[in-house]
């Protein structure tokens, strides 16, 4: 069983940047394959990147590569997500989970532990 919990959210103009953390709870985090996801109002929630277990394989949604940088810090038991010019359409609540395999899935349903959600606001 993992718990996990975001925090970093926050409301930022257009350009700036935000780093979200998802804290772990449990002794085998360095096991799972970690994910950030995304929802906006009124659409379906989206992937927007994964982190294998030893932070050395990541991918990204093609709408926010070469912007956003997943992390991982296994001793923390937390991954990260830095944001780095940050759109409107970026706003959503994001998400961590987390699941057993390998990266590079995409779909929600692969992931068995989810967080609240952290509230990201990007303002024109």
């Amino acid at each position: 069983q993992v718990q996990l919990v975001e925090s970093g959210g926050g409301l930022v103009q257009a350009g700036g940047s935000l780093r979200l953390s998802c804290a772990a709870s449990g002794r085998t985090f360095s096991r799972y394959v970690m994910g950030w996801f995304r929802q906006a109002p009124g659409k379906e929630r989206e992937f927007v990147a994964d982190i294998n277990w030893s932070g050395g394989t990541t991918n990204y949604a093609d709408s926010v590569k070469g912007r956003f940088t997943i992390s991982r810090y296994n001793a923390k038991n937390t991954v990260y997500l830095q944001m780095n010019s940050l759109k409107p359409e970026d706003t959503a609540v994001y998400c961590c989970a987390a699941r057993f395999g390998s990266p590079g899935v995409t779909s929600s349903h692969s992931y068995d532990y989810w967080g609240q959600g952290t509230q990201v606001t990007v303002s024109s």
